[in-house]
Order: C-alpha cells, then sequence, then structure tokens
C-alpha cells in the first residue's frame, strides 16, 4: 500500500465570488474513481443548465502509483481554467477530489491572466470550505477469544489505543487495526497472560481524522 494522503470528507462544500459581474460558483466534492468524478460533473451541469462554461480538474489517488490528475477548460481560451484550476488542486496536497466551477458570465471579458486568477481563486474559496480526512493504510490482524472474556480483552485492546470489531459466533473474533509494520503480538500476549495469539490478516485504508 502506499503512503497517507489527504481527501475530502463527503461534504459537498460550495463557495461562490464575482470579478466583473462574472459569477463563479466552485463546486467541491470527494471522488473515488474517473466515474464518480464524471458523474459529479454531470450533476453540477445538471444543477447549472444555463451557465455559460462548467470547469473541472480532479485528482484521484492510486497505489504505488502516480495520482490521476485531469482538467477541463470547457469552452474557455485553452489553459485559463482547467489547467489553473488544477495547480490549485494539486497545491492544497488533496487527492481523491474533484472541483467544478460554473462561470455565469457578467457581459465584460476578463483576458487570459483575468480569467486565470479567477478560476484560481474560485477554487481556493472552496478548498477553504473543505473538511479534510487523512487516509492511512492500516494493517488487520484477528484473534479468537472466548465469549466469558472478550469483553475485557476488547477492552483492554482499545485501551491501548487499537481499533478492534467483534465478530461472534462460536467464538469472539476480534479484528485489530494498526498502523502499517506494527505488530500486536506483544500486547495481546501480555493482557491475555500468554494465552492468545494474533494473527496477521491482511491490509485496508482507514480515513482519521485531522487535528
Amino acid at each position: 500500500m502506499s503512503r497517507p494522503y489527504l481527501r475530502p470528507t463527503d461534504d459537498r462544500p460550495v463557495a461562490e465570488t464575482e470579478v466583473k459581474r462574472s459569477r463563479f460558483i466552485a463546486c467541491a466534492a470527494r471522488v473515488v474513481d474517473e466515474d464518480a468524478a464524471r458523474t459529479f460533473l454531470a450533476g453540477i451541469r445538471a444543477q447549472f443548465p444555463d451557465a455559460r462554461h462548467h470547469c473541472s480538474a480532479y485528482i484521484l489517488h492510486v497505489d504505488g502509483a502516480n495520482p490521476v490528475e485531469r482538467s477541463s477548460d470547457d469552452g474557455e481560451p485553452a489553459g485559463t481554467a482547467g489547467q489553473p484550476m488544477l495547480e490549485v488542486v494539486r497545491g492544497s496536497g488533496l487527492q481523491d477530489v474533484a472541483v467544478v466551477v460554473v462561470r455565469y458570465f457578467g457581459g465584460v471579458k476578463l483576458g487570459t491572466g483575468g480569467l486565470v486568477r479567477a478560476y484560481q481563486d474560485a477554487t481556493r474559496a472552496v478548498l477553504d470550505e473543505v473538511a479534510v480526512r487523512r487516509r492511512e493504510p492500516r494493517d488487520l490482524w484477528t484473534l479468537d477469544v472466548g465469549h466469558g472474556e472478550a469483553g475485557k480483552i476488547e477492552a483492554e485492546l482499545r485501551g491501548r489505543g487499537f481499533g478492534v470489531e467483534a465478530s461472534y459466533g462460536q467464538t469472539v473474533t476480534l479484528t485489530l487495526t494498526v498502523a502499517a509494520g506494527e505488530d500486536p503480538g506483544g500486547v495481546v500476549r501480555e493482557i491475555s497472560g500468554g494465552t492468545l495469539e494474533v494473527v496477521r490478516d491482511g491490509s485496508r485504508w482507514d480515513d482519521v481524522t485531522v487535528g
């Protein structure tokens, strides 16, 4: 798995700016793949069907590879909208994020430099409203515990800072989530008096609150 990275929550903030009577409505969302990014863009187009432009930029995390980056000027002069927006998104450090900036033309041309600044400012404005999570790789470990001692063991593990999920059957299977590379075996043996062993059971990504 790859290194931790920042991504938005499920919230979808909106920020509006105005430059020489042109309205710029910036919308941001968490997206997990290109289909989701296209669906988000289509939704914004449907929400603002009478706008002249729906410019976009998105960055998607890819495990073990460079992020996927895409942008669109959507009819604005080449290089004045999508790419400048993408630069701002890239500078934010966020991945799995899409930004769409809707423009309602105000009758005054902004010029190339003015358009670049306007789209970048709109993108910054909405990214400032994004709630952020840190996405981290976690290792999974499991141990089987008798019903009589499961509650005590689970509480001890939670008290040591481990994430714990319990599954009930003939025994109770506790699944621990720990930082990548961490081995909880010593702690498990300590709190069980050496009677329990924990087994590695794969990995997953978890979202963690920042700050």
